[in-house]
């Protein structure tokens, strides 16, 4: 090694102490003869002092430095004098006297600076992403990153699980979002895909009889991109033979749990993690991923306002749709433009707009206050708890959008309230997903999760006859208004299975063709067995307290999917591609 010793970790203890350290030119200084530099290593920053009256050769060298060169010294460590000691830094009592030192390369000019924490435009940062990852919070993230995977691993190996890898290239098969393809040079005209999760290969590997699987899996899918959304991704991929709906659930909870205690100082709200049934979540919260840190809960407002002269109430109702509310505390006082700004958000979900009663003490003020009966304000108003000096926002629309709407507008009065705790996470677990949704678009019910989901034992008869009613044996964990991962019992028994598949539209062909080695396997003594998979990425954003994923992903994607820093996508030879059997038929 070209060191002894590692930057960040010199402390008093060490003085008098011979070392050579190795690093990057943090910062330097000039005092009046005298040079000062801060050497960083992924430990940390350690000042260096250059003497031209005890090295004059490494006095010349520091006279040639600039922000990251790579260099490297020997010196003796001292303690700093007293009016010189940095409390901000673990290494600020003390000081390295340089003896010898020398430049193991140069560096251009950084296009942003490496030793300042501040706002740079990310295409930059992902263009220059080896420079962006050497800053303190990039290193420190990827560093937590990499503590909550080990913590993982360990949790999971003590209580015996194995860790396989699955294959990257396999079969595309349609059962989610869209597959990235990879064309074969060996068959032409036949491609694999690459996992947009193990689903089906942890299935097989409970059919195989290692009944605790896991893996830190990489998985792949082509959709739009957003802020906790990348084109590869990673999760914690989990299975478990002989387990039901409670063992996947009090396992996975005691992780988490032991998880935030290990490596942040995040404070969970609730042990045991509260449980809502999907249903209930859009009903409360407008939302099947809830941030529970905070109340103001949606209230159904449609049987206080049913027999409302109303007219907009009226339509609405005698349409299906509901009329839900929400209490904003203290916000009375709303200006117009205040208003009008809730009602943007509530559009940009889908309503119409919203309708406001703001409880003053001169009384209710509110636009349509003379078409509702003091009796119908009574309600209103009982029925969102709301008192003087609250704001009470109505949504009168179809079920979803109103839920919708509704429950964006609780989350942007959590912001405006500053209800939101930053240090506080709340976990809970969403259940009773329905098993299946009608797609106008294709025509046919669809999987909520993916088509290997078991149904509810008591709903499972309901499957052909009255399939939108089905609940499935799903569950997902949710914190702070993030879905952290996803999870269900399996279907391991082929009849079974080839039910669900008829049930979203697979005729026995289709479903032999694509799913035949699972059908198969199904016959060959698969045990009951479910799992989960939670996002490694989001969920060290979480802990990390980050924005978005990209923060905690050491080289990702752009907003557009592109690699900025390498330029991919390209284009390829046409060698490549005659390799591949394949020609490129471009429309304009």
């Amino acid at each position: 090694m070209l060191k002894t010793h590692k930057c960040g970790e010199l402390r008093e203890q060490h003085v008098g102490t011979r070392v050579t350290l190795a690093g990057w030119v943090h910062r330097r200084r000039d005092h009046g003869g005298l040079t000062f530099v801060d050497l960083r290593d992924r430990w940390g920053v350690v000042q260096v002092v250059f003497n031209p009256d005890g090295s004059p050769e490494a006095h010349q060298v520091a006279a040639d430095l600039r922000p990251e060169y790579v260099m490297q010294i020997t010196g003796t460590v001292r303690l700093r004098p007293d009016t010189m000691i940095n409390p901000s830094l673990s290494t600020g009592e003390i000081e390295v006297l340089a003896e010898d030192a020398r430049i193991l390369n140069a560096s251009r000019t950084p296009v942003f600076y490496i030793n300042k924490d501040e706002n740079v435009d990310e295409s930059l940062r992902l263009r220059y992403r080896y420079l962006d990852l050497r800053r303190e919070r990039m290193q420190r993230n990827i560093i937590f990153r990499h503590r909550v995977v080990k913590f993982i691993r360990d949790f999971l190996s003590e209580r015996e699980f194995v860790e396989i890898e699955t294959p990257i290239l396999i079969k595309s098969t349609p059962e989610g979002a869209r597959d990235y393809i990879v064309p074969s040079r060996l068959h032409p005209g036949e491609f694999y895909a690459l996992p947009q999760s193990p689903q089906q290969l942890k299935q097989l590997l409970m059919v195989a009889g290692f009944e605790k699987y896991f893996q830190i899996a990489r998985c792949f899918r082509d959709e739009d991109q957003r802020a906790d959304r990348q084109p590869e991704f990673t999760q914690l991929d989990l299975e478990m033979s002989f387990a039901d709906q409670e063992d996947v659930i009090r396992l996975a909870e005691e992780m988490f749990i032991a998880l935030v205690g290990d490596v942040c100082d995040k404070r969970i709200m609730q042990i045991p993690f509260p449980r809502l049934t999907h249903a209930e979540a859009l009903q409360r919260y407008g939302s099947d991923k809830p941030d529970l840190r905070f109340g103001l809960p949606l209230v159904d407002l449609s049987s206080l306002v049913a027999q409302s002269e109303f007219r907009v109430f009226q339509q609405v109702l005698e349409q299906g749709g509901q009329v839900k509310g929400l209490r904003a505390p203290g916000c009375a006082g709303y200006s117009r433009r205040q208003l009008d700004d809730l009602a943007d958000v509530a559009r940009r979900h889908g309503a119409q707009g919203v309708i406001h009663l703001a409880l003053t003490p001169e009384g209710v003020k509110s636009p349509v206050a003379r078409f509702l009966s003091p009796r119908e304000i009574e309600g209103i108003v009982a029925g969102t708890g709301a008192q003087s000096g609250d704001l009470v926002i109505i949504v009168a629309d179809q079920p979803a959008t109103a839920a919708t709407a509704l429950g964006q507008l609780r989350l942007e009065f959590g912001r405006r309230l500053e209800l939101v705790d930053d240090d506080v996470l709340a976990f809970a677990w969403i259940v009773e997903f329905p098993l299946l949704e009608w797609s106008e678009e294709e025509e046919r019910y669809t999987a909520v999760h993916h088509p290997f989901t078991a149904a509810l034992d008591e709903d499972l008869p309901l499957l052909e006859t009255e399939p939108h009613r089905v609940r499935a044996k799903a569950y997902d964990i949710v914190a702070n208004g993030w879905e952290i991962g996803g999870g269900s019992i399996r279907i391991h028994q082929r009849e079974i299975q080839e039910r669900m598949f008829r049930a979203i539209g697979f005729t026995e062909e289709e479903a032999r063709s694509q799913f035949g080695h699972l059908l198969e396997a199904f016959e060959y003594g698969a045990p009951p067995h479910g799992g989960i998979a939670p996002g490694i990425d989001r969920l060290v954003m979480l802990l990390a307290g980050e924005p978005n994923i990209r923060e905690v992903i050491a080289f990702p994607k752009s907003q557009s999917a592109a690699d900025l820093m390498m330029g991919a996508p390209s284009p390829v030879s046409e060698a490549q591609l005659r390799d591949l059997h394949l020609r490129l038929d471009l429309e304009e």
